[in-house]
């Protein structure tokens, strides 16, 4: 991690406090394995003792038959064998300490995994063969941890081939909107319809193929660029991710680079800029051609220039599709029909954009402050 942020750590001057941390980290692990090892050296010989030991008691006590002609010399060479075979697996136990400590440790990490619940259940069987995009939230109540509500009786309704956009400061409970309508988290209280069917009815994956979400902070593979869009779908061919990236406005820059669509991305896109990074999950989301799309704050980290090509793409994707918006700045919203303007996690005001500024509420003070020089 430190490793990965070092430019932060070198811009900072915290070089020192770094590796002093480290030194302590280090310090646990040199220790660690000092035990391990210790255990190790002591359980080995302890063990090789016992069977030498067992051993010679067996070579002595028949050798005294032998001499007494109670046993026979095969019937002490046989003990002797059982013997040798009864350590055996011990001693490779013994062998194989360090190996079985670090199987132990990870197999109950495995378990602990595999006995936490998950999140959502996908215990929907509804699957139609596609959606209209119709979504209703109604008296909806969320809390990420115990009551500590995030949203607060929640209510709006997008009709298919609406915009409807969210603002608000950050904490209002926008991106938990996004949350429960992909159903990475399941409401407290209420009810969320998707085309009059409770969402908890629909069967994920399908749910999730006709929600495109467009982040912010966007992730991209260790792959190619056609593999970073498609997702790996086999229905999506290269002449769609063509189409999609055109519309978009980013395929000659595709283009540009080493391989085109087969160049491969860094981890998490680290040899592309903020900019194009975004473009590319934006046709991502356009190449799945999904009937609900979700910006949220699609636009807020990329240039005058590229978010006027974005805004242009937007204007084409929204055609008949529901879209959410999320964002905050608000020239990206007020063509949106309907604005929800949300406040520690409570609808305060929701309108278009000329009638929430004749309210003179939260709206218009948000509009204000962002354009003081115009107002």
């Amino acid at each position: 991690e430190r490793i990965t942020g070092m430019n932060i750590v070198q811009i900072f001057g915290s070089e020192q406090l770094e590796a002093e941390k480290f030194q302590v980290i280090n310090a646990q692990h040199r220790n660690a394995n000092i035990r391990s090892n210790w255990y190790y050296s002591v359980y080995f010989p302890v063990a090789d003792i016992i069977s030498a030991a067992g051993t010679g008691l067996v070579v002595w006590y028949g050798a005294r038959n032998i001499l007494n002609a109670e046993v026979s010399f095969g019937t002490v060479t046989a003990f002797v064998m059982f013997i040798n075979l009864f350590f055996r697996p011990i001693r490779m136990l013994a062998d194989r300490f360090n190996t079985l400590q670090m199987g132990i440790v990870s197999t109950d990490r495995i378990l602990k995994l595999l006995d936490s619940d998950d999140y959502t259940v996908n215990n929907g069987t509804y699957s139609p063969a596609t959606l209209q995009g119709n979504v209703v939230f109604e008296n909806v109540w969320f809390a990420y941890n115990d009551e500590n509500w995030v949203l607060r009786d929640i209510s709006f309704r997008v009709t298919e081939g609406e915009t409807v956009a969210f603002v608000g400061a950050t904490g209002a409970g926008k991106s938990s909107i996004i949350n429960l309508l992909s159903r990475f988290y399941d409401i407290n209280k209420g009810d969320i319809l998707v085309d009059g069917v409770d969402l908890k009815q629909y069967e994920l994956g399908m749910l999730r193929h006709n929600i495109g979400v467009v982040l912010q902070d966007v992730f991209l593979f260790s792959d190619t660029i056609e593999q970073n869009i498609t997702l790996g779908d086999a229905t999506i061919t290269r002449e769609k991710v063509i189409e999609a990236a055109k519309l978009v406005g980013v395929h000659g820059f595709i283009e540009r680079l080493p391989g085109g669509y087969d160049y491969n991305v860094m981890e998490r896109g680290a040899t592309l800029s903020v900019g194009q990074r975004q473009l590319i999950s934006f046709v991502r989301a356009m190449v799945h051609d999904p009937k609900i799309i979700v910006l949220d704050e699609a636009t807020s980290s990329v240039d005058t220039e590229t978010e006027e090509l974005i805004q242009a793409a937007i204007d084409t994707l929204m055609k008949g599709r529901t879209a959410i918006v999320i964002a905050h700045r608000l020239s990206t919203i007020q063509k949106a029909d309907n604005i929800i303007v949300l406040d520690k996690g409570r609808i305060m005001e929701q309108g278009n954009h000329e009638e929430l500024l004749q309210r003179e509420g939260f709206y218009a003070n948000l509009y204000r402050m962002q354009y003081k020089e115009v107002v």
